[in-house]
């Protein structure tokens, strides 16, 4: 039986690495896909909205179906859902004034969110709060006036650098989200915040660095708290570096530079890595500590978990 809701989290808890599946530019949100992703082999679903579609009504028949067809043979209601949000954290007001699609997409009762083109902590930081609910207080900084002071005209200052502010998202969607779960709407919210901050949370947020700046900001950046994981983009950084072909791995020395570098910070704050795979190479990648693996492959899948012995059916 599994112990978790999230199935990604439940596995990178154990230290086994999850593979993904699912285009960047987009999926096929239907309520019969849902059915068909349900048995995937992957351990979740990429949505791809930076490029594809920003489809709430078709998010919401996907994981629909998902339900009516599980739970997967791990146990698991539906396989992990992580949605690749539209806007870019470039900058801190970037992301607060974009935070609407947050809530949007969390509203539909997925269990993650990718946020692309992150270059700045303080970009995360606001990403990390639009995710909360503001009775959670994990890594929020205790020198922020309380809910009564603020009542009495107190200004709310930002946090200090390394906490987070008070959660930013509202009531309202936990009538949608929760029976995705499973969950009341009141355990939802409860169990609805960033793991591994919260061990008891069931919700994944993780960034991708795929500009200069963002591999200048890795190690602020990968220090947020409320990371799950982060990964060095190469489609983009290719493009940064001048290049329209993508740059793969054995990679030029700048790019296995910036590879190393958000590694190097992912591990340092304990947080996943994520990175492209295939068969020939996944082996030598688990054995580096690489835990998120893309690729979109059940073969190479296939010989990773072998090769970490997993035990979780698939």
């Amino acid at each position: 039986m599994p112990s978790r809701i999230n199935r990604a989290i439940e596995l990178l808890q154990q230290d086994q690495a999850i593979y993904y599946d699912g285009a960047h530019s987009g999926h096929v949100l239907t309520y019969e896909q849902g059915r068909a992703d349900a048995a995937t082999w992957a351990d979740y679903i990429n949505v791809g909205m930076e490029h594809g579609a920003f489809d709430m009504t078709g998010l919401a028949e996907y994981l629909r179906g998902m339900i009516d067809a599980g739970p997967t043979r791990s146990g698991h209601r539906t396989p992990a859902v992580i949605v690749e949000a539209p806007l870019n954290g470039t900058d801190e007001a970037n992301v607060r004034f974009n935070a609407w699609q947050f809530r949007q997409i969390l509203g539909r009762g997925v269990h993650g969110i990718l946020l692309c083109q992150a270059e700045t902590a303080d970009a995360v930081r606001a990403f990390v709060e639009a995710c909360r609910y503001p009775h959670h207080t994990e890594a929020v900084d205790p020198a922020l006036p309380s809910p009564e002071a603020r009542l009495h005209g107190t200004p709310r200052p930002r946090a200090n650098d390394g906490l987070l502010g008070i959660g930013t998202r509202g009531r309202g969607s936990e009538t949608t989200a929760a029976p995705v779960w499973g969950l009341p709407p009141e355990a939802y919210m409860d169990r609805c915040d960033p793991w591994p901050l919260n061990p008891n949370g069931e919700l994944l947020l993780g960034v991708k660095l795929e500009s200069p700046e963002g591999i200048a900001n890795a190690e602020a950046i990968c220090a947020v708290p409320g990371l799950g994981f982060a990964e060095m983009g190469p489609g983009d950084l290719s493009l940064s570096l001048g290049s329209v072909k993508l740059l793969r791995d054995p990679y030029p020395p700048l790019m296995q530079a910036a590879r190393d570098k958000v590694f190097a910070a992912c591990r340092r704050n304990n947080i996943a890595f994520l990175e492209g795979c295939h068969p020939g190479n996944i082996t030598a990648r688990l054995d580096e500590g690489v835990r998120v693996i893309s690729g979109h492959s059940p073969e190479m899948a296939a010989i990773g978990r072998r090769h970490q012995a997993r035990a979780m059916p698939v």
